[in-house]
C-alpha cells in the first residue's frame, strides 16, 4: 500500500523524511498497538511538491493472524492516523480491512519515506 501526500495549496512546498503513521480506532482516534516502525534505510530525498503534486511513501502492513490471539489482542480499526513529517497536524484516513494487534509488542506497521509520485520502490 501507498499512502499519498497531495499538495493542496496554491504555492510549492517541501516535504521530506518519514510519515508517522499508526492504526486508530474507538470512534475517536484512539491508538491501536505500536505506531509503524520507519524504514530509516529507505532513500529520503527533499521532495518539492507544486501545487497539486503528490508525494507518496510504501506502507506495509502485517497481518495480525500471524500472531497469536494472546500475543495480538485483535481489533477492527477505524483507519490511520498519518502524521506528514515535521507535523503535529494529523490526518485520518479511514480504512477498516485491516486487523490491528491492541499489543504495543506486536509490530504491524513500517513505512518508508516519501518520494515523489512514481518513484516508490515498492
Amino acid at each position: 500500500m501507498h499512502l499519498a501526500l497531495q499538495n493542496t495549496g496554491s504555492t510549492t512546498c517541501t516535504l521530506q523524511g518519514w510519515p508517522g503513521v499508526s492504526f486508530v480506532g474507538g470512534g475517536n482516534g484512539t491508538q491501536i498497538g505500536a505506531a509503524a516502525t520507519q524504514e530509516k534505510s529507505s532513500p529520503h530525498p527533499t521532495v518539492t511538491l507544486a501545487a497539486g503534486q503528490t508525494a507518496v511513501a510504501p506502507l506495509k502492513i502485517v497481518q495480525a493472524g500471524n500472531y497469536s490471539k494472546a500475543d495480538c489482542s485483535p481489533k477492527t480499526p477505524d483507519g490511520f492516523r498519518v502524521y506528514p513529517p515535521g507535523s503535529k497536524q494529523s490526518l485520518f484516513v479511514k480504512d477498516a480491512d485491516y486487523q490491528a494487534c491492541s499489543s504495543a509488542d506486536a509490530s504491524l506497521l513500517s513505512v518508508q519515506a516519501l518520494v515523489p509520485e512514481g518513484q516508490a520502490t515498492s
